[in-house]
């Protein structure tokens, strides 16, 4: 689990390392155990008015993969400096025009053991078509869970960065320096 802070200052290295005309605007930098995931806005194609949904949607593609070529180098530099530092892999998104579009990103296994019923709701998921496999299935719930539950896991996110707050000013922690901002009114 990474803290506000940690994201913050994740955010703040790639907003200062990225080339200014990289993105429009860098929209998200998200990090968990194996992977760093940064995704900027890019503009959208310049059409002629009353351009159909099908002519946008074919410019919205092309201009996600005109992105990705032209600027693989400078990413690929980027992302090396960053597995570098940060010891995790980094991958890269862009959206374009409200459509969103992930590069390469990493998919990692997960070992899960799980009794009969929940095996029967990933089995009933695979009978209907909805899943090929039960991972499948489980990435499938996983997302489910995800979609009606942000609220919740924002709330759980901020109650586990508070423990690790917590956490780090107990009797192992390291003792900090005394700053300006550690000295109390009435000493001065």
């Amino acid at each position: 689990m990474i803290t506000t802070e940690q994201n913050e200052k994740l955010r703040g290295w790639f907003a200062g390392r990225l080339p200014d005309d990289l993105f429009e605007t860098l929209m998200e930098v998200t990090v968990d155990r194996e992977e760093i995931t940064v995704i900027g806005r890019i503009p959208r194609p310049r059409l002629a008015e009353g351009a159909s949904e099908a002519e946008t949607d074919a410019a919205v593609q092309a201009r996600i993969q005109e992105f990705r070529e032209r600027t693989r180098e400078e990413r690929v530099a980027v992302a090396r400096e960053a597995e570098h530092r940060f010891r995790k892999k980094v991958s890269w998104g862009v959206e374009c025009d409200g459509e969103r579009a992930l590069f390469t990103h990493i998919a990692a296994p997960v070992m899960t053991r799980l009794r009969q019923p929940e095996r029967q709701v990933l089995d009933t998921l695979i009978a209907a078509g909805v899943a090929r496999s039960r991972s499948d299935a489980l990435a499938w719930c996983v997302r489910l869970v995800q979609r009606h539950t942000d609220d919740w896991l924002t709330e759980l996110r901020d109650s586990l960065e508070h423990v690790q707050r917590v956490r780090a000013q107990g009797p192992d922690a390291e003792p900090r320096e005394a700053g300006p901002k550690d000295t109390p009114p009435d000493a001065e």
